[in-house]
């Protein structure tokens, strides 16, 4: 279980034993792959360690607004919640001297607006900016740790999915994410 004291060390640690930086999510409407940035090395380590880890198998596309984001890494499944407490209860620091921004493809971290003057990362959740404009007003708040290399025809079929209430798709767009290099 990882706690917020000893998170930097450890991912730091982490992203050197584990240098992949290319993952895909596979859906029902097909795959996305993604190239995670070196230059944000603990949200990049995160999302190994996540994968390795199975948390994102069974969670979904829980969030679509269309011309804007499609948002990923939770469910209402209660394995979801299980999984989230095991890894233990945690934020990334920002990576924002990276200097990525929040053009069409960025893939970026999410946040909990609560509380976190310091603009931390969750470290479950992530978003794909699908507007052609970018969402650069999202330019350090957020951090952007990669970017789509294939599959933007996959996102853009995503973000066309009907959506009932806080732009939850209507059906569910469940996920795996597996490591490809």
């Amino acid at each position: 279980m990882l706690v917020q004291e000893e998170l930097i060390p450890f991912l730091t640690e982490y992203g050197k034993k584990h240098p992949e930086n290319k993952i895909r999510i596979s859906t029902s409407f097909g795959d996305i792959d993604i190239l995670l940035y070196n230059d944000t090395p603990l949200h990049r380590a995160n999302m190994i360690l996540l994968i390795k880890e199975g948390y994102f198998n069974g969670t979904f596309f829980h969030r679509v607004a269309n011309g804007f984001v499609i948002q990923g890494g939770n469910s209402d499944n209660k394995e979801t919640s299980i999984k989230r407490n095991n890894m233990g209860s945690y934020l990334i620091p920002s990576e924002f001297k990276a200097g990525h921004r929040h053009s069409r493809g960025a893939f970026s971290a999410a946040k909990y607006a609560e509380q976190n003057v310091s603009k931390a990362s969750s470290p479950f959740e992530f978003f794909i900016v699908q507007s052609n404009r970018g969402a650069h007003h999202l330019d350090n708040d957020h951090t952007v740790y990669g970017r789509v290399i294939k599959g933007m025809d996959v996102v853009d079929k995503i973000a066309e999915q009907p959506i009932g209430e806080g732009e939850w798709p209507l059906i569910n767009i469940p996920m795996t994410v597996e490591i490809i290099k």
